[in-house]
């Protein structure tokens, strides 16, 4: 099997279990919060379950794609980036946390770009302030 395949899958099993315990803390807030709290269809709870599971998943698992070392930077990026915003999207739609519309999926879009974006660009200053620092010991 091939070694980054293997990592993906390996990181994602390894973390796919946040995703259920955070529907579970976030759906114990929503309760809190509303008066007479929520109620869910075992169908509901379970495509949640499901679904969170799928996110935390490829979320974690997707970190691999930045270190495929033949791959140039620009590659990685556009792969991660379309793992994740497809199966955000494709989570979001089933479980109707969006409506299936095309105004609503561009504002989604948008939005996911402009936060991916301010991450991967908080990642990138961080990493190279620490390289500049590991740099500047050495020397």
């Amino acid at each position: 099997m091939n070694k980054y395949l293997k990592s993906f899958i390996h990181r994602g099993l390894i973390f796919s279990g946040l995703g259920p315990v955070t529907l579970g803390i976030v759906l114990a807030i929503i309760s809190a919060c509303t008066e007479g709290g929520i109620l869910l269809s075992g169908g509901e709870i379970l495509l949640g379950i499901a679904s969170t599971y799928l996110l935390a998943f490829v979320q974690a698992g997707a970190s691999v794609f930045n270190q495929i070392e033949e791959w140039p930077i620009a590659k990685s990026l556009f792969v991660h980036l379309t793992t994740l915003y497809l199966t955000y999207l494709l989570v979001y739609l089933l479980n109707s946390w969006i409506p299936f519309d095309i105004t609503v999926v561009l504002i989604f879009t948008a939005i996911f770009a402009v936060i991916y974006l301010a991450i991967w660009l908080t990642v990138f200053v961080c990493v190279r302030a620490a390289s500049r620092k590991m740099t500047d010991r050495l020397a």
